[in-house]
């Protein structure tokens, strides 16, 4: 009796040690980033960031929904603030201008996969081009 109450509870003790590390990260669905105030792009992927390029208040309004977004889709794998926590990269040591874009939007759009697993999704069909610079604006504006 004894035995199976000591197997039943270790099972119950894996169990939830299990569901802590399953439902560790959250809800990893992407989430849509309102991009309310920005410009629209045109439909062409820019070859560089539009609005650092544009400057002034569109630059600022896109580092701010840049944060929400980041935040939502970027921040569990790579890190608060863009600190990465080892997970994946630490995207503030990105190259700056338009090499870093060209490298970032390639990640981005298609994802990355290694051994047939994704490490991290496509958001081609999932984030709107606005809505993908706005998070690169947010991360360039890190301290490193």
């Amino acid at each position: 009796m004894r035995l199976k109450l000591a197997i039943s509870g270790a099972f119950a003790v894996f169990v939830l040690a299990i569901s802590s590390v399953v439902l560790g990260h959250g809800d990893v669905t992407p989430q849509a980033v309102d991009t309310t105030g920005l410009d629209e792009l045109p439909e062409e992927i820019a070859a560089e960031n539009p609005y650092r390029v544009a400057g002034g208040e569109q630059y600022e309004l896109a580092q701010k929904i840049g944060a929400s977004g980041y935040n939502q889709n970027c921040a569990r794998c790579h890190g608060l603030e863009a600190i990465s926590g080892g997970i994946a990269p630490d995207l503030r040591m990105l190259e700056d201008g338009e090499f870093g874009d060209e490298w970032y939007m390639e990640r981005v759009l298609n994802g990355y996969s290694q051994n047939g697993a994704y490490k991290m999704p496509p958001f081609e069909s999932l984030l709107s081009q606005e809505a993908m610079w706005a998070i690169r604006s947010y991360i360039e504006v890190q301290p490193k």
